[in-house]
């Protein structure tokens, strides 16, 4: 039997969480546990608004762990995530989904966590003082802790970032993989280029190989195609009911060509 165990503040719930807890958030992951009998003895949650607030501080989002999808793409301070979070589910999904919740679900689901990769976000911990890039979170969810908020770099150009996501069920089906890419130019050359997959790996990660190959150069087609190339250098995709590992790196490069061309278009 699973019991809900309620918090006014996170930094309480974060002090209540165990090894036989979850924290329950939008509840579309921890609730098909709950249904299918594996969830785990306890079930934490919080009742403060602090989770769901969107503050714009200089060029940075903080946006509450408890933020949804639906609530993304009502902000127009989040434009830029907009695609992102658009094929997210469907709009049952979208208004329980939640931005942090993504970061710890396992693919195929987890695609908004790929574009938080590429665009540099940090994540901010219940009692935890600073912010840790998400790519450390990524790398060990197990010891993450809870999540208060996530901050996101807004693009200074919005074109610089573009999103992908591969399926084979349109509009919404579950992703074969996703691709984010921020390609932030001076001068007209791409300076700290950023590509991140989902589903290339155990968790969203970057391709040093594609980065590498579009950092310092203009966006054209040389450099497009020297990066489609060097997509999968590094990566080790899952074989899984979905698609299997040599399909995933067969495809990759194809499909990060097709994204970097409509980015090269805008």
């Amino acid at each position: 039997m699973t019991v809900v165990e309620t918090y006014p503040t996170l930094d309480q719930a974060a002090r209540a969480m165990g090894g036989d807890a979850a924290f329950l958030g939008g509840g579309t992951l921890v609730m098909r546990a709950v249904n299918e009998g594996v969830a785990p003895a306890r079930l934490i949650r919080v009742t403060g608004p602090g989770l769901s607030e969107l503050r714009v501080s200089g060029d940075s989002v903080r946006i509450g762990a408890g933020v949804t999808m639906a609530d993304v793409l009502a902000s127009r301070d989040l434009e830029f995530l907009h695609p992102v979070a658009r094929v997210i589910g469907g709009p049952q999904v979208r208004n329980m989904a939640t931005v942090a919740g993504n970061l710890f679900a396992a693919h195929p689901f987890g695609d908004f966590a790929a574009a938080l990769l590429a665009l540099d976000a940090r994540v901010i911990g219940a009692g935890q003082g600073g912010a840790r890039p998400v790519a450390d979170v990524l790398r060990d969810r197990a010891r993450a802790g809870l999540v208060a908020a996530i901050e996101v770099p807004r693009p200074r150009d919005p074109k610089a970032f573009g999103f992908l996501k591969v399926s084979r069920v349109k509009p919404r089906g579950v992703s074969i993989l996703s691709i984010a890419a921020y390609l932030p130019r001076e001068g007209g050359r791409i300076r700290g280029a950023r590509v991140a997959f989902g589903a290339m790996g155990p968790v969203p990660l970057r391709s040093s190989g594609a980065e590498r190959a579009l950092e310092g150069q203009s966006l054209g087609a040389a450099a497009i195609d020297s990066a489609a190339s060097a997509a999968t250098e590094g990566l080790d995709p899952p074989t899984d009911e979905i698609a299997s590992a040599w399909y995933r790196k067969e495809v990759a490069g194809v499909h990060l060509k097709r994204l970097l061309t409509d980015m090269e278009r805008r």
